[in-house]
């Protein structure tokens, strides 16, 4: 696929910047461009030279939301076609093996905030604002709730989809939504020093782990032991944990094998 309303860059440290561009439009999700960020996802995934993924937004926001000028005109059945495009990235994230960082600024709205709730791990500046802001319009995030949910419990979760208000960084931190708060003129270079730090663990390890976490979620609790225990002998047989291992008592960085 020839991508038009994104930009996807690889460099020479394992990881992958992947940023929506629409700036025009505050990177609000068309058509268009939710099915080249989907294929995107799908594709850098693929790419055994990528370990880490970078997502972030071009412009002065990094996702306002779904772009409304698309809304009209539907029979319902239509209208569940293209939602479900417009959120196929926020569940494409958790079946990708490699993890998604995401770099917010600015405003992440409505389906941008999903996006964000749905990213494995998420760095942002200082000033920025996330908030479910559909309802303010007649409108609801019931599909960007889920990933939201599952980062803060049910009461906030139905605060923040209810009343549709913008909340700050610390909040945001407070909750669980993101991870890092760094100065606004930082970000850029803060998120690429933690990318890169992610992609110098052992592509193999980190995979797994990953893959565990998401499809153990929703297991009762004696099953997810069951599963993670069973996924960590898988990773105990391959040759990063040999060299992993065997790096650490010989003192010295180790050379991962496996992608």
């Amino acid at each position: 696929m020839k991508f038009e309303k994104i930009i996807v860059k690889t460099d020479e440290n394992h990881v992958a910047t992947l940023t929506l561009n629409r700036p025009e439009s505050m990177n609000t999700f068309s058509s268009q461009m939710a099915a080249e960020l989907n294929q995107a996802l799908i594709d850098l995934d693929l790419n055994p030279s990528v370990r880490v993924i970078l997502l972030k937004g071009s412009g002065r926001a990094f996702c306002a939301g779904i772009d409304v000028t698309e809304l009209a005109g539907k029979t319902a059945i239509e209208y569940r076609e293209w939602i479900e495009k417009m959120e196929q990235p926020l569940v494409t994230i958790s079946k990708l093996k490699k993890p998604v960082i995401a770099q917010l600024h600015g405003v992440a709205a409505a389906n941008g905030m999903g996006l964000i709730a749905a990213a494995d791990l998420v760095i942002a500046s200082e000033d920025a604002r996330m908030g479910l802001t559909a309802i303010n319009v007649g409108l609801n995030c019931i599909g960007p709730i889920i990933p939201v949910s599952r980062c803060v419990g049910r009461k906030k979760a139905l605060e923040l989809l209810l009343y549709g208000n913008l909340i700050k960084t610390p909040e945001a931190l407070s909750l669980g939504l993101i991870n890092k708060i760094v100065p606004n003129d930082e970000l850029e270079s803060q998120a690429l020093k933690w990318a890169i730090e992610l992609a110098q663990k052992s592509p193999i390890a980190v995979q797994i782990a990953k893959t565990g976490f998401y499809h153990s979620e929703d297991m009762n609790y004696e099953d997810q032991f069951a599963y993670m225990n069973e996924a960590f002998a898988r990773l105990c047989t391959t040759d990063d944990a040999k060299e992993g291992v065997n790096a650490f008592f010989e003192k010295r960085p180790p050379v991962w094998q496996e992608k």
